[in-house]
């Protein structure tokens, strides 16, 4: 290991969508800040925020059902909140790419095509659910275009590759929305990477972060390894953010932080069915959300999407539950058990008891056949054939659990942000909705980090951002012009 010790203002541990984001943002801040990103793997977006290792989906909260659920005891009203909350966070998103696209940032806008989100159920039961979801959503200026679906004619005009050999017997029905969009974060992720190493940022891919202590600075010194070499070096960093996936948590607990303690992980896989049937893809232009299947996580609602990857169209089926004791899709098996500590090893183990429902579908998931994958597909699509499709391997997302009184740890299907109290060092735990929500989830980094500038930050922030600090669904005019122009800059073709 060299005796010199190089020097940075900020690094960025992974090559994904949280660390792109957050670097475009501190560039524009802070042109002169010296910026690093770290990433283990030989390329940008090659884990988590790869298309082929994400749903695409821009998430906002528009046809994901466990987003509105029906009020316990409430005689079937709807609980709209998360959904709101999710979708304020996406139009802030939305809102800095159309800002990054505007200024030269992002150059290549075909990251973002505009796709109708649908949330689909059969059964008399959930046909009258999903009424009252519509019902409930309407008012809101943020879901005011969704409509509900109900006529079989008309369900056909919109899928027509859903409706080929349906049986209509069984009451169906869509909600759709008309505003939702396919992403490809690696396409986006790598324009945003590549506009700050053309400002002057360093990118160090094939580098591993080994180790990281707190430095006398009030800084951090990371320990760096070359995954080819095997040449090692120190790099002294004023702040770091660990957006590396799954190993950010391996990464912050070895960080030492009071903030990681009593946090632990659980990791789970998923497998896509695709096809590129040129025929197919045309019967089909939407993304269309099912109902988790029971004891499924809510992010195991399977899914029939239209995608654009590298400027091709597929249709992708999804997900089915995988398994590995692996934090990354390309990590170590040991992950899972090094990542246990004498801090959070209670809360393991009270997951391990309360989440029994969650364990017996993921084995069932794992024993699934290509003939038991193929009868889930055919509730959307009962006309589908084994011979267009093939499966294909997704991401590894890590769950988070925490503490949680009374039974030991909880488990949480989000995103969670940890700032340790100083500012120095951030990290990301978990999963959905974060990439579509990277936005938001940088600039709370940014309030929180480093509270003794983001005021004098706020009159640049609100130009990539207009509606920074407002409530779109309570500001209908607002939210009426930043659509508008957000859409046009984007070419989403909204009305």
């Amino acid at each position: 290991m060299s005796d010199t010790t190089a020097r940075t203002d900020v690094v960025l541990v992974g090559a994904g969508i949280m660390s792109a984001t957050l670097a475009a943002l501190l560039r524009r801040l802070e042109p002169d800040w010296s910026i690093t990103v770290i990433e283990r793997l030989d390329a940008v977006a090659a884990e988590s925020s790869s298309p082929w290792n994400n749903a695409g989906t821009g998430h906002a909260g528009l046809c994901e059902m466990n987003y509105t659920p029906e009020r316990p005891g409430s005689q079937g009203s709807i609980d709209i909140a998360k959904a709101v909350s999710i979708n304020e966070q996406f139009q802030v998103t939305r809102q800095f790419w159309a800002y990054a696209v505007e200024n030269g940032i992002l150059t290549d806008r075909r990251f973002l095509n505009p796709v109708p989100h649908v949330s689909f159920v059969h059964g008399a039961q959930r046909v009258d659910y999903l009424r009252r979801r519509q019902q409930a959503l309407a008012p809101n200026p943020l879901f005011a275009g969704t409509e509900l679906i109900d006529d079989p004619d008309e369900f056909a005009r919109r899928l027509p590759f859903m409706a080929a050999e349906r049986d209509f017997a069984e009451p169906v029905a869509l909600n759709w929305a008309p505003d939702g969009t396919d992403v490809d974060f690696g396409s986006l992720t790598k324009q945003l990477i590549g506009y700050c190493v053309q400002g002057g940022a360093t990118a160090l891919f094939g580098h591993e972060v080994r180790n990281l202590t707190r430095a006398s600075d009030g800084g951090w010194t990371l320990r760096i390894a070359n995954r080819r070499t095997g040449e090692k070096r120190k790099l002294n960093a004023k702040f770091v953010l660990v957006g590396a996936g799954g190993d950010a948590l391996p990464l912050l607990q070895k960080s030492g932080i009071d903030e990681v303690k009593g946090f632990a992980g659980f990791p789970i896989g998923g497998r896509f069915l695709r096809t590129d049937n040129p025929d197919l893809i045309a019967a089909h232009r939407a993304k269309v959300y099912g109902t988790p299947a029971p004891g499924a996580p809510p992010l195991g609602a399977l899914h029939l999407d239209l995608r654009f990857v590298d400027g091709k169209s597929w249709l992708v089926f999804g997900p089915y539950a995988g398994w590995s004791p692996k934090f990354l899709k390309h990590g170590h098996l040991s992950d899972l058990p090094r990542s246990v500590r004498r801090d959070n090893v209670v809360s393991m183990l009270g997951v391990g008891i309360t989440e029994m429902t969650l364990l017996d579908y993921l084995i069932r998931q794992l024993r699934l056949s290509e003939r038991d994958r193929m009868q889930a597909l055919h509730e959307f699509a009962p006309a589908a054939r084994p011979s267009d499709w093939q499966l294909t391997v997704a991401g590894q997302r890590v769950q988070v659990i925490r503490r949680a009184k009374g039974k030991g740890g909880a488990l949480e299907f989000g995103t969670t942000v940890l700032c340790a109290g100083d500012g120095s060092i951030a990290g990301l735990l978990g999963g959905s909705p974060g990439a579509s929500t990277a936005v938001p989830i940088m600039l709370d980094v940014l309030a929180s980090c480093f509270a003794d500038r983001y005021q004098s930050w706020l009159p640049t922030l609100k130009e990539m951002v207009p509606s920074l600090g407002t409530q779109l669904s309570t500001e209908p005019a607002l939210y009426d012009e930043v659509r508008t122009w957000s859409a046009k800059v984007l070419q989403l073709n909204a009305s």
